[in-house]
């Protein structure tokens, strides 16, 4: 990949061209977790293989303890402290529609992925505009559907999302990804769901089942 100029956008960010030159590319925006910055995905996306656009926007929000940048402040289990969360949101759906004008993006739209409160972004700002995105890569997150959004779950049929979870995951309960996975098998989405016995990581595993999955998503 090389680095291209970046437009100005609601979200500080990277952008990533692969070295071949096209009208449009297949594109992924990488979605960092709490009290890291837009780099760090980079590695984890780079170790794919795949020709990409890569996007990677920061977090608004400085996290104080111990540095780095966040989506959201922590609520309840499941459920993100709601003022910080919609502005953020809010933010992140403005960015989605900016990178769209102002980047060669994929007429499918991009493949959002996320980490973390990364997952819980990609998830919300997905479930929300489905009919803009080519998927949904959920790692280690769930849907916050207990914060009131008006998700289009009639607009999921067919939506592809990769999904893996840590059974010993010590942040974010394993039972809020295997409900966020039935939550959408129930709206016909198509749905791969990845238990593995790790904590709030993403292991080798998680990245070949990753590669394959990115290889083969529809849309």
């Amino acid at each position: 990949m090389w680095r291209g100029e970046s437009i100005t956008s609601s979200l500080q960010h990277l952008v990533y061209f692969p070295e071949e030159v096209k009208q449009n590319y297949p594109t992924v925006v990488a979605l960092h977790g709490r009290g890291t910055d837009a780099y760090d995905l980079i590695p984890l996306v780079e170790s794919l293989g795949l020709e990409m656009l890569v996007i990677a926007p920061r977090a608004p929000r400085l996290f104080e303890v111990g540095g780095g940048y966040a989506w959201y402040d922590l609520g309840a289990e499941g459920v993100p402290d709601p003022r910080s969360f919609r502005d953020s949101l809010r933010s992140l759906q403005e960015f989605l529609v900016q990178i769209r004008k102002g980047y060669p993006v994929g007429p499918t739209g991009p493949i959002l992925l996320g980490f973390s409160q990364g997952a819980v972004m990609s998830y919300a700002a997905g479930l929300l505009d489905p009919t803009n995105i080519r998927g949904i890569v959920a790692l280690s997150g769930y849907i916050p559907n207990r914060s009131n959004l008006p998700i289009k779950w009639n607009e999921l049929k067919g939506l592809p999302v990769f999904i893996s979870h840590g059974t010993y995951d010590e942040l974010i309960p394993i039972k809020l990804g295997r409900e966020s996975a039935e939550l959408l098998r129930n709206t016909g989405a198509n749905v791969t769901f990845r238990e593995y016995a790790m904590g709030h990581q993403v292991t080798e595993d998680v990245l070949r089942e990753l590669t394959l999955w990115m290889r083969e998503a529809p849309r």
